[in-house]
């Protein structure tokens, strides 16, 4: 199955370069919508972040489907939706959701590893 993406390669500018890679769902690559909940874990290796980026209304169902997420550079997240940037420093267990303000703490923090 070929993916079409929101964005295309050329469109991708370097706007958060350096944090390695991320989980990513299709709601985001593929559909285009915002980020709505982004949680940071303890990196698995160098080349991963720990972040994951997710637009919020995914199922368990969805996300137990591999086919519907991927990894990509926290950089092309960052070009789908640039009000993350701010928030790539955050310490691992971080999270934030989406309220009608912008992108905000998560009191509940990260899911478990």
């Amino acid at each position: 199955m070929n993916k079409r993406f929101k964005l295309s390669a050329e469109q991708i500018q370097p706007l958060a370069t350096g944090y390695g890679g991320a989980i990513a769902s299709d709601r985001i690559t593929v559909d285009g919508r915002p980020v709505g909940y982004m949680y940071r874990t303890r990196p698995h290796n160098e080349m991963d972040s720990g972040w994951a980026f997710l637009a919020g209304d995914e199922t368990d169902a969805y996300m137990s489907n591999s086919a519907n997420h991927a990894i990509y550079d926290v950089n092309t997240i960052a070009n789908y939706d640039p009000e993350i940037i701010p928030l790539l420093d955050a310490p691992v267990g971080s999270a934030f959701i989406r309220t009608p303000s912008g992108l905000a703490a998560d009191p509940r923090g990260a899911p478990a590893d």
